[in-house]
């Protein structure tokens, strides 16, 4: 296992050297609360574009009274589209049943919140995490698919799942900024787009 410094050095390599992305911040948040059901096991590209044909019904209230045929025919790009559509009205449900106000959940703490997030079918460790992270402004570490496979290559796994490389990075975003804790994520994800186009990328930069 790598020394936390060393975490800390490649997750700020990655940011310096790819920059901030500044990721999931509309003005609209219930766009960008949405479109994380949305980017649900599909590309970037059909998110966006099942995004787009929400646009008109981005609202709370709209959102709760379109009906699901029609909701299924304007994000079928992005795949799944039964499913998510159900995920994104259970999502909505959820926030109306707590007064539609982010601002309450400001009480409660990280844990609890995200153990409340999990309670939304379709919302999972990563789902949550993302929303703690972009939504409710929470410090955490999205241990996802990029983040374990690059950590894993650089040498600091072995790490098999989300919940356990999640525990063994989460107490760093403890220190830093809001900011450098959304950019992580980020970086990390541009990065392993990346080196899934040049797998004989040197990465040892990261770790210089």
């Amino acid at each position: 296992m790598k020394s936390d410094k060393k975490k800390l050095l490649v997750l700020n390599n990655l940011v310096a050297h790819y920059g901030f992305q500044y990721w999931w911040e509309d003005e609209n948040r219930i766009s960008d609360w949405v479109s994380m059901i949305l980017i649900q096991q599909t590309t970037e590209k059909n998110a966006h574009q099942a995004l787009g044909n929400l646009e008109p019904h981005l609202t709370v209230e709209k959102l709760q009274a379109i009906d699901l045929e029609t909701l299924q025919e304007l994000i079928r790009p992005a795949g799944f589209f039964k499913q998510k559509s159900h995920y994104i009205k259970e999502l909505i449900n959820w926030f109306v049943g707590n007064g539609s106000d982010l601002n309450k959940f400001r009480t409660y703490s990280t844990e609890e919140l995200r153990k409340e997030l999990l309670t939304i079918k379709g919302v999972g460790s990563e789902t949550a995490d993302a929303m703690l992270l972009y939504i409710f402004e929470r410090n955490v570490f999205i241990a996802d698919q990029y983040a374990i496979r690059l950590f894993n290559r650089l040498g600091f796994g072995p790490y098999k799942t989300y919940e356990e490389m999640r525990k063994e990075f989460i107490h760093l975003t403890e220190s830093i900024s809001h900011e450098l804790c959304k950019e992580w994520h980020a970086a990390i994800d541009v990065h392993g787009k990346h080196f899934n186009k040049d797998k004989k990328m040197d990465e040892t930069f990261l770790i210089s």
